[in-house]
């Protein structure tokens, strides 16, 4: 999986050399990025950056005249790690430099370096705020970080990747819980562990004192004890390591008035796999097998598989059975409104052709009363062939109606106004709804293909799609 965070680099209170000088060397570390075989960068040098990203940032000022002192954001710092074993240093790099043109738009400096110092390979990517044209600076926005993971994501999963399947289950836990990794032993707890296994043979304190020097652990005496562990950078006070710790503690445990159970690493019980989607999804991805997958695969391509899986975690879909329940839904919706405006667009035309017969009606009445007055002259028809005509079409469309009185002009204009103002106030809900049902049709389409199940409803779905559409944009004309 892909975990991906960014951290602007502001001024604050030291120069602007030195903040991008800290950050620059700690991605380019030597002995993390293989002697700098694993570093790249993009419209810069890698080792005279620094001094270009501040080159950039004086024309910056000089073509703007804009600073903006301690506040200033000088340049933004992406961390992209991966799941241990998924990817080799080298990878990681190329997947950084991606991320970085797709994230920058190629508009800005920038470099990155993928770090080989922990068991799962990570990048580190620094960009310069200014742009290549030194007349603009990088906008950050508002969730920029959500914004990131989705680029993220999509890279690794057109790659055949695993990302995360739910990023706001992370919240709270540490960054190796986050990666599915064991944490390592702090010092306190490596410190608290020695305690334990020395404790046992001590008969007073004195003995433990010198069992824990005898272990390579330097002590510091005064107020409060203090211990080093053996190549420590920092001393630990006794009274930070716990009850069962203290001095109290450690001679009631000698004595054998205080008993303290060893410690069991808490095992979490792995509950049963549940049918999961997006999970499913991802595993197909990744195999890249089966007859389905090949199909699919040969008229589409990874970047469709990684928008649909992005699609369903951006909505929370992660179950099947949802997803259909979801799509059904959308199909329901967007029927009814489209079954509403279809019927106010044809109950408009219905007034419209009535207020042209109406008024034809109108028209012609006194003409078509001289006919009938005349006995039906033929001379009188003749004369005034295009009234009769008229007047009759009026009088028979108003029969096909079953109209017995004839509706006022202003009640059809009213009605027609009416209408109107309910269609305009339905498109755009109309359109939504379409957009979604579309959406969602087509990512419970490449699902049914990528796990190859249900071939048959997914051809019959985007065939009736493809019937609404046309239909959709017939009434539109």
């Amino acid at each position: 999986m892909a975990t991906t965070w960014i951290k602007a680099l502001h001024k604050g209170g030291g120069s602007i050399a030195a903040v991008l000088d800290l950050r620059l060397e700690y991605a380019k570390d030597p002995d993390k990025t293989n002697d700098g075989k694993l570093i790249d960068s993009y419209e810069c040098d890698p080792y005279t950056a620094q001094s270009e990203f501040l080159f950039s940032k004086r024309l910056y000022e000089q073509k703007t005249g804009r600073n903006q002192g301690r506040n200033d954001v000088l340049a933004y710092h992406i961390r992209m790690s991966f799941k241990p074993g998924e990817v080799t240093a080298e990878k990681a790099l190329d997947l950084g430099r991606e991320l970085a043109l797709h994230w920058t738009k190629n508009k800005h400096q920038f470099i990155v370096a993928a770090h080989t110092n922990t068991n799962n390979p990570h990048v580190h990517i620094i960009y310069n705020s200014v742009n290549l044209d030194c007349t603009g600076k990088f906008q950050d926005f508002k969730r920029s970080a959500i914004a990131l993971r989705r680029v993220s994501d999509l890279i690794c999963l057109e790659h055949g990747l695993s990302v995360i399947e739910k990023p706001g289950l992370s919240k709270g836990h540490n960054r190796h819980e986050y990666l599915g990794i064991e944490k390592p032993p702090s010092i306190r707890d490596q410190l608290r562990d020695l305690m334990d296994s020395v404790l046992p043979a001590c008969k007073s304190f004195d003995e433990f004192l010198a069992a824990m020097e005898t272990a390579g652990v330097e002590i510091k005496r005064g107020k409060q004890l203090a211990f080093k562990l053996p190549g420590g950078k920092k001393f630990s006070r006794q009274d930070t390591l716990g009850d069962d710790y203290s001095i109290e503690a450690i001679l009631e445990r000698i004595s054998g008035k205080r008993v303290v159970a060893p410690k069991q690493k808490l095992v979490v019980p792995i509950a049963p796999k549940n049918f999961n989607l997006l999970i499913d999804i991802q595993e197909k991805m990744q195999q890249g097998y089966g007859e389905g997958f090949r199909h699919w695969a040969t008229i589409r391509n990874l970047k469709d598989m990684a928008k649909t899986l992005i699609y369903l975690q951006d909505n929370g879909i992660d179950n099947y059975d949802d997803l259909s329940k979801i799509v059904d839904d959308s199909k329901e919706l967007y029927n009814t409104l489209s079954g509403k405006t279809k019927a106010n667009s044809n109950r408009m035309k219905e007034i419209a052709e009535l207020q042209v017969q109406i008024s034809n009606y109108s028209r012609t009445l006194e003409v078509y009363r001289g006919y009938r007055d005349s006995k039906w002259s033929k001379e009188y028809y003749r004369a005034h062939e295009g009234d009769i005509i008229l007047h009759k079409a009026a009088k028979n469309h108003f029969d096909s109606l079953g109209l017995k009185k004839l509706p006022t002009m202003k009640m059809l204009r009213q009605e027609y106004a009416t209408l109107a103002a309910e269609n305009k106030k339905l498109y755009p809900e109309q359109k939504q709804a379409r957009e979604k049902m579309i959406d969602l049709l087509m990512a419970k389409q490449n699902a049914d293909t990528i796990l190859g199940i249900k071939a048959d409803e997914q051809n019959r779905d985007a065939s009736h799609e493809r019937q609404r559409k046309n239909s959709y944009e017939h009434d539109a004309r």
